[in-house]
């Protein structure tokens, strides 16, 4: 079992932003920015490429959606995805706030955000993620 598997599961805390009855978005814990976020599929897909399309396609729109929500709360450039598909045998998505191409080298040193900054952060992307989800 895959710690995003556990998540899911609720076994393990995380800093829940957006759920569906497929995806979930949440909080890295081990960020390159502040409000760097993981998009994940609840199946426990190991490649993002094997998801079937309807699935995929579904993927990637609640995953523009949660990265509205963090554009909103985090200033930055953009928003930045990456797919790595080598850290967790998982499928997720990265969403980065960025101003430059080097804020999303996963080869960076990642950042320390105290406890209480992630959980501020959650809570104004869960909020903004719930009022554009509703217009």
């Amino acid at each position: 079992m895959t710690i995003f598997e556990k998540i899911v599961a609720g076994e393990i805390s995380s800093y829940k932003i957006a759920e569906t009855k497929d995806f979930l978005a949440f909080l890295d814990v081990f960020p390159l920015k502040e409000g760097h976020t993981l998009v994940i599929t609840k199946d426990p897909v190991d490649y993002i490429f094997d998801l079937d399309d309807d699935t995929l396609a579904r993927l990637h729109v609640f995953a523009k959606k949660v990265a509205s929500a963090l554009e909103e709360v985090v200033p930055c450039t953009r928003v930045g995805l990456a797919v790595i598909g080598l850290e967790v045998p998982h499928t997720h998505i990265h969403l980065v706030p960025i101003n430059s191409v080097g804020d999303i080298n996963f080869a960076s040193t990642k950042i320390k955000v105290s406890e209480e900054r992630m959980i501020e952060l959650c809570a104004q992307i869960a909020q903004s993620f719930n009022r554009l989800s509703l217009t």
